[in-house]
């Protein structure tokens, strides 16, 4: 195993349909990332583009799977074993329906709350305690069915305050790699 390296995996649904869903929210934060790591996706053969360099000094290997959101787990299993990294280190952010919009959250582990991507990944991986970046992208309003929202684009008002979030969102990953869990909680969960 490669104990310094982390596999930072964003979720989203591949094509320009999908491209600015909610659910789509991890590609954007991996976008913002790959930009501070100053490289571009390239295809790999594990079914996702990734991105291998450095990020707030920590050597990274960024992926955006090209799989629909609910196989995941596939790609990601293929990036873990090919790259040999532990699992705690497999770092994946994603939309998140319990957290107010714009808001981020990180923990360790945990359930997958109804999130297809996460069931995929956590028994592609066989376990769930990777750490997750999630971001808020709010409640359906009123009797929406939460897989018709999060396949919505965000809202004229959201998009006003989405690059903040998604810019905060990448942050919250920088943090998390160079600080650990822990600290990064604390920084980003007063807000």
């Amino acid at each position: 195993m490669d104990a310094d390296l982390w596999l930072v995996v964003g979720l989203g649904n591949p094509g320009p349909s999908y491209a600015k869903n909610r659910h789509n929210a991890g590609f954007m934060v991996l976008d913002v990332l790959a930009s501070r790591a100053g490289g571009r996706f390239k295809s790999h053969r594990a079914r996702a583009d990734v991105l291998e360099g450095r990020l707030a000094g920590a050597r990274v290997v960024l992926a955006k799977p090209r799989s629909f959101m609910n196989e995941s787990g596939g790609p990601v299993k293929g990036l873990r074993d090919f790259y040999k990294v532990p699992v705690e280190r497999v770092v994946v952010v994603h939309d998140e329906l319990d957290i107010p919009f714009g808001a981020v959250r990180l923990k360790q582990g945990g359930g997958d709350n109804g999130h297809n991507g996460l069931r995929s990944i956590t028994k592609s991986l066989g376990a769930k305690e990777y750490p997750r970046v999630r971001f808020g992208v709010g409640r359906p309003p009123g009797r929406m069915d939460a897989a018709a929202f999060v396949l919505k684009d965000f809202s004229a008002a959201e998009r006003k305050e989405l690059d903040f979030g998604v810019d905060r969102a990448a942050d919250a990953v920088e943090a998390l790699l160079t600080d650990g869990l822990a600290a990064a909680q604390n920084a980003f969960h007063a807000g």
